[in-house]
């Protein structure tokens, strides 16, 4: 074993261009099943090969991409079961960082909370609505004061929000009507302090976002306007 460690590699191009894999996918460019091919990738954002290729694993390791040996690197489709993992781990750790808000949360992080559901009238379109859905959670898991517990929400975070992307694929227009109320209401119940109706309410919630994604995929297709282009931006 050698006694010296090994030169330090620079990956900024790979973050960078996973970033923009990873908005692609989240601005609902690249479908759940979509082959991600390196050649193509490479071309469209205008760098090598190599760093598509550490790009593409990281966001394997993310749960986003899945490479099989005879397809090739695809855009992550939840299965059932999938979903039903996610849906039940989600729900341990949210539930902890409830508890854990009720005993730790300043009025800074209950404002925090509120700004986001604020912020949700004024969201324009579907992605935007649920990015503030996803900066929501956020601000719950950053409330409970835990680190290891807000590191293991972000260990999942990215394939929530495919989850959650798969969903309103489901049910758009109910997604952006009754949103925002939902999260109003959860805002509402920190605020009290009522422990047990929080824990009920987030359940709810979690349960009803779950029975969207068992009914079958809307016809409609999901393109939109706003559907961001893969390329860097100028500089």
């Amino acid at each position: 074993m050698s006694d010296q460690l090994a030169p330090a590699r620079r990956r900024g191009m790979a973050d960078e261009v996973a970033d923009r894999i990873r908005d692609a996918i989240f601005g609902g460019l690249y479908a759940p099943g979509t082959p991600l091919r390196e050649v193509e990738l490479a071309g469209a954002l205008r760098v090598s090969r190599g760093p598509v290729r550490e790009a593409l694993l990281r966001l394997e390791r993310e749960g986003l991409v899945r490479n099989e040996w005879h397809r090739g690197a695809t855009v992550t489709s939840l299965s059932t079961v999938d979903a039903d993992e996610l849906d039940s781990l989600r729900g341990a750790l949210e539930d902890l960082a409830v508890r854990r808000l009720m005993d730790h949360a300043f009025e800074a992080d209950l404002v925090a909370i509120e700004e986001t559901v604020a912020a949700m009238a004024r969201a324009e379109d579907k992605h935007a609505m649920l990015d503030l859905d996803l900066a929501f959670h956020d601000a719950v898991f950053a409330a409970a004061h835990h680190d290891r517990l807000r590191a293991a929400w972000q260990g999942i975070r990215s394939q929530v929000h495919l989850f959650l992307l798969m969903r309103v694929g489901r049910s758009a227009a109910g997604y952006l009507e009754h949103i925002p109320a939902e999260h109003r209401e959860l805002a509402q119940v920190l605020r009290a302090g009522n422990r047990e109706s929080a824990l009920t309410l987030f359940a709810d919630h979690r349960r009803h976002a779950y029975e969207v994604f068992l009914d079958e995929p809307s016809t409609a297709a999901d393109g939109s306007s706003s559907e961001p282009s893969l390329s860097f931006p100028a500089s």
